[in-house]
């Protein structure tokens, strides 16, 4: 289809397909021969961006933690496309899982980052990762919409220092088993601390930032969109359907069948004051345009000019088809005023 192109990932030579395969669903809700299966549409299709990481499948758990990185190897070895395919992956943050990385406590430490690059090099089958992301960071700050309240305080006095987090990526980029560097769930703040270290010490420039992004969590617009585009660290945008809110399967309290809310729950940051409403009035405006709700999420946030590539989820091929689909929906001037009016009724009730 027309709608699906390319573009640049930071300041590198390197491009990738606008839309990118999450895999973080392949192990638990999606076995193996279904994955392969979505890998092989997607790549037929034109998408070469797969996105993973050491801590997948969701919901993490130490029964199958790196499976996704696993079925993605197993899947580009046996299709023998691994030049192919830009392939990121990630190093989870601070955190106290005890069946990660075989540590007490997890820490983005160089010499944690470099257990955790090998680890996920021989899950994937591959002598290198071309974009390895920090997953959250090993500062202690708000995530997932754990403070919708506002801002919090937090004593950061045993952070990593986020030079020594650059250099011990710089060694693993001097020895070829990682090519660029990227972030994920950063803050503005955050992501200028680290250009600031890279500039400041010569070490890898962050190229990207993977933060969720979607019609009722448009928070990376107040600051972090600006900083994309200066700094040309541009945007991954993940739960671009609000893990499926925005497709309007969960209104109502429903939770249909196979479905991540029916299987695993986990869906708390879409369902605060105003998420309900806010993703019905989306609904509506998609079904009038006669499209899928999915279709006109995806769009919206492929369409952005802050948005490198699009990290999308599905489980089968009719949501595959949706996907596939959203790159033809046409945002005109009437329905991007749609989506201001809901968006100053609602504004941002799932951050």
């Amino acid at each position: 289809m027309s709608g699906l192109d390319r573009r640049p990932l930071g300041d590198t030579e390197v491009s990738v397909s606008s839309l990118c395969l999450g895999t973080m669903m392949f192990g638990d809700q999606i076995g193996e021969e279904a994955a392969f299966r979505q890998m092989d549409r997607c790549f037929d299709f034109g998408i070469d961006f797969f996105d993973t990481a050491e801590i997948y499948t969701i919901p993490p758990k130490a029964e199958t933690q790196g499976d996704s990185e696993r079925i993605v190897g197993k899947w580009m070895k046996e299709r023998g496309c691994r030049d192919k395919i830009v392939l990121a992956t990630k190093v989870s943050g601070r955190s106290g899982n005890q069946w990660l990385r075989g540590t007490k406590e997890k820490r983005v430490t160089p010499a944690q980052i470099r257990e955790a690059v090998e680890d996920s090099l021989e899950r994937l089958q591959t002598d290198y990762i071309d974009l390895y992301q920090i997953h959250w960071p090993d500062r202690r700050v708000a995530m997932f919409g754990s403070e919708p309240n506002g801002f919090v305080a937090q004593d950061n006095a045993d952070a990593v220092p986020i030079a020594e987090q650059l250099g011990g990526m710089a060694e693993l980029v001097r020895e070829g088993k990682i090519r660029y560097v990227g972030l994920s769930n950063e803050t503005a703040w955050g992501v200028m601390e680290f250009v600031r270290a890279a500039e400041r010490e010569g070490l890898p420039r962050v190229v990207s930032i993977q933060n969720a992004y979607s019609l009722v969590n448009r928070t990376f617009e107040q600051a972090l969109a600006e900083v994309a585009m200066e700094e040309k660290v541009g945007l991954l945008a993940y739960s671009p359907i609000a893990q499926g809110s925005l497709s309007g399967k969960y209104l109502g309290g429903q939770k249909p069948k196979g479905s991540r809310g029916e299987m695993f729950g986990r869906l708390d940051r879409y369902k605060t004051p105003n998420a309900e409403a806010a993703i019905a009035a989306y609904v509506e405006v998609a079904r009038d345009m006669g499209v899928h709700p999915a279709a006109l999420a995806m769009q919206f946030v492929t369409t952005r000019p802050f948005v490198t590539s699009n990290i999308f989820g599905a489980n089968g091929d009719e949501q595959l088809d949706v996907i596939f689909n959203s790159l033809e929906v046409e945002l005109t001037t009437e329905v991007m005023q749609r989506i201001t009016d809901i968006h100053k009724r609602y504004t941002n009730p799932c951050p």
